[in-house]
């Protein structure tokens, strides 16, 4: 959460409001948020350097605005140009990347977070590949009642197998638009 606060504060400085109004109206399609959670990142960032915290001067309710710092940048861009964690907040973080990839002002750095992205789902897509390859050899061994068991156990992995194959043929249409 922490690297997409700061592609959000890029924009310019936001309140803590704000910062939730964005998540509601784009993020949170696809990146759960609560407002404490998204508090906590934002006093992490401060603390961190990433981001400062200032009265807005034109406020009469003393709103607080964060801004991202030159470190903060740096942070955000080492997060946008390396590897997407494996695991279960993978897709997440791809989305998250290609939700904020506009911010990256150049095209060549913008297809490069694509290609990693896609060589990344590329790579899962082949693991599950070879597990189904492996799963179905050792079904074949399998007697009708535990084969009735393992059916729809495979069918999850289907889904997995064409999620990435959805996700992958996406990501090589971000890439042909920015090309």
């Amino acid at each position: 959460m922490h690297h997409v606060i700061l592609g959000l504060l890029l924009t310019g400085p936001l309140s803590l409001y704000d910062v939730q109004k964005r998540f509601a109206a784009g993020l949170a399609h696809f990146y759960s948020s609560s407002s404490g959670s998204i508090e906590r990142a934002l006093r992490t960032l401060v603390t961190e350097g990433h981001a400062t915290i200032h009265d807005d001067p034109g406020s009469a309710r003393r709103r607080r605005v964060y801004r991202i710092t030159p470190s903060g940048r740096a942070a955000w861009r080492e997060w946008m140009q390396s590897p997407t964690p494996a695991g279960a907040d993978a897709e997440t973080t791809a989305l998250a990347k290609v939700f904020l990839l506009g911010r990256l002002e150049d095209a060549g750095e913008q297809a490069a977070v694509l290609a990693g992205i896609r060589a990344e789902a590329e790579g899962a897509r082949a693991r599950l590949s070879d597990l189904a390859a492996a799963l179905d050899a050792q079904a074949a061994e399998l007697d009708d009642a535990t084969r009735t068991v393992y059916r729809p156990q495979r069918a999850t992995l289907d889904y997995g197998l064409r999620a990435h194959d959805t996700l992958i043929a996406w990501l090589r249409e971000q890439e042909e638009a920015i090309a």
